[in-house]
């Protein structure tokens, strides 16, 4: 299915999209007004406390809360990189330095962490898993940077090669090829992206990596106080680097600057791939263009709505997410297994989609609708690990419990992302909250879809609010509401009502002039 990438880029901040078929799968925003504490991003930290219980340590690395680092963080090669975070100064040759320092024995498994660490001291360390919650950043002193086809290790002398490449001959080459063209005191990991790839593109990313770690020497050697040494590559770029393939259709930049950013990388990346960029120069809002805020207001709430009146209500707790899955006026009596089952898959559809899309991690539970039959039990268990498969975090997914719960684990390297999607209730100027305006025709066209779907009808009367008549009568034959005709066989007569408020809504049986339903979402 053919993916595209939109970014929106504003004042202090940027917002990606990513879409499968128009359909938002991922998003993610960042703010450049406060400081950040992102994953990969390299720090001078100080050692702050010591924790011999724990075999850690807490480390200054500027953030208010204390980051962690456990022991067998530190890395195999650990002893390396204290002495060059210690000896290194601005009259050493660099390079020089960096290629005499010996990587020594490795660190021992069954080590202590204060036999190498102690209070004040200045380590090098990278970002693991960002600040949550209460939480600080969690650590690591084996410092990787990492490309889109190779991991650059320094103070190492080994090269790996991913699994996923099953070809002998491409292993072979690719071993030898990185091997030629490494500096000493460098190791690598060779990604699954590499495979195929010309020796040119290989060596071009890997002297940029280089590049960027060598960059950091000349801060390090001035001073030793708590520092930003590098940082990972931009949100922008990290997700491009690891996601981009030939599925990738476009990508959308409203930027001039961050357009250049990304042709270049593209380029560097995956020579002749560079053409899917565009730079949106409309003067609509790009995420409205693309209908990126719409899907993100119907995504994002407590409450989302799957097909024919199921939906989801998502609650997040200091230790866990819960997902509750409610099947509204699908099941009946006769078919109530059936139905369940249908409900359940649907729901699973989205459940895994809202994983990656709000970046939800730790303990997941999901409440699935009680299903009786083991076969079903099974279907839907093997369905919800075919749909994580697509998933780039970690996690491991359980089949359900007696009690219908399934419980999946997704690594969490960073907040989940929660936006507010409810407005101020016009009605009460504050004091209460309503639903998104923007999905008022998708909650109207759920109450048709539950009316009809309680008793069919060929005709029924909607009363709404002035404003909201005008938006779904606007348009004629193409209007919102002649949408509805076509689409469920049922004529829909609207008037309007000064009275009501934007999300009221009324629905008679025209014929009766009995009231069908009422709704004020």
């Amino acid at each position: 299915m053919d993916k595209d990438l939109i970014i929106s880029i504003s004042k202090g901040s940027a917002q990606l999209a990513l879409t499968e078929g128009g359909r938002l799968i991922e998003y993610d925003r960042e703010s450049d007004t406060k400081a950040h504490y992102s994953v990969g991003d390299v720090y001078l930290g100080r050692v702050k406390k010591l924790l011999p219980s724990l075999n850690a340590a807490f480390v200054d690395i500027g953030d208010e809360k204390e980051a962690f680092v456990h022991y067998l963080d530190l890395g195999v090669n650990f002893t390396a990189f204290d002495q060059f975070v210690k000896q290194i100064n601005i009259s050493k040759n660099y390079t020089a330095f960096f290629e005499k320092v010996a990587l020594g024995e490795p660190l021992a498994k069954e080590g202590q962490i204060q036999d190498h660490l102690h209070v004040g001291q200045p380590v090098m360390v990278q970002i693991v898993k960002e600040p949550i919650s209460t939480k600080g950043s969690r650590l690591t002193a084996e410092i990787s940077i990492a490309g889109r086809n190779i991991v650059l290790l320094p103070f190492s002398d080994k090269v790996s090669i991913s699994q996923k490449i099953s070809s002998k001959e491409e292993k072979a080459r690719l071993s030898r090829l990185i091997y030629s063209i490494l500096p000493k005191n460098y190791g690598a990991i060779i990604r699954t992206a590499a495979e195929g790839k010309r020796a040119a593109v290989l060596d071009a990313e890997l002297k940029g990596l280089i590049h960027k770690w060598e960059s950091s020497w000349k801060k390090l050697a001035k001073s030793k106080d708590i520092q930003l040494l590098f940082r990972e590559n931009s949100r922008v770029t990290t997700l491009i680097r690891d996601l981009l393939d030939d599925e990738f259709s476009h990508i959308y930049v409203n930027d001039k600057a961050t357009f250049d950013e990304v042709c270049a990388y593209v380029a560097m990346i995956s020579p002749g791939q560079e053409k899917i960029v565009h730079h949106y120069t409309a003067q609509q809002n790009i995420f409205d263009h693309f209908d990126i805020n719409r899907q993100i207001k119907g995504s994002f709430g407590r409450v989302v709505s799957l097909k024919h009146g199921a939906y989801l209500v998502i609650d997040h707790t200091e230790a866990m997410h819960v997902i509750d899955v409610n099947s509204g006026i699908r099941i009946k009596t006769d078919a109530q297994e059936d139905n369940a089952l249908e409900v359940n898959m649907i729901a699973a559809e989205e459940i895994a989609r809202q994983l990656r899309l709000r970046d939800m991690g730790g303990i997941v539970i999901v409440d699935f609708i009680d299903m009786e039959d083991n076969e079903h039990k099974n279907q839907l268990y093997k369905h919800m690990m075919t749909l994580m498969d697509q998933d780039r975090a970690r996690h491991t997914v359980l089949p359900l419990t007696k009690f219908g719960l399934m419980q999946i684990t997704r690594q969490r390297v960073r907040p989940a992302t929660e936006i507010e999607t409810q407005e101020v209730c016009p009605a009460c100027k504050g004091t209460g909250k309503i639903g998104p305006t923007t999905l008022i025709d998708d909650a109207l066209e759920r109450h048709l879809a539950e009316i009809l779907e309680k008793e069919p009808m060929h005709r029924v009367k909607l009363v709404v609010n002035p404003v909201v008549y005008a938006y779904i009568t606007a348009g004629g034959l193409s209007s919102i509401r002649r949408g509805w005709k076509r689409k469920y066989k049922c004529a829909v007569s609207v008037a309007k009502d000064g009275n009501f408020t934007i999300n009221q809504s009324e629905w008679y049986d025209p014929v009766t002039s009995e009231l069908l339903c009422s709704f004020f979402d």
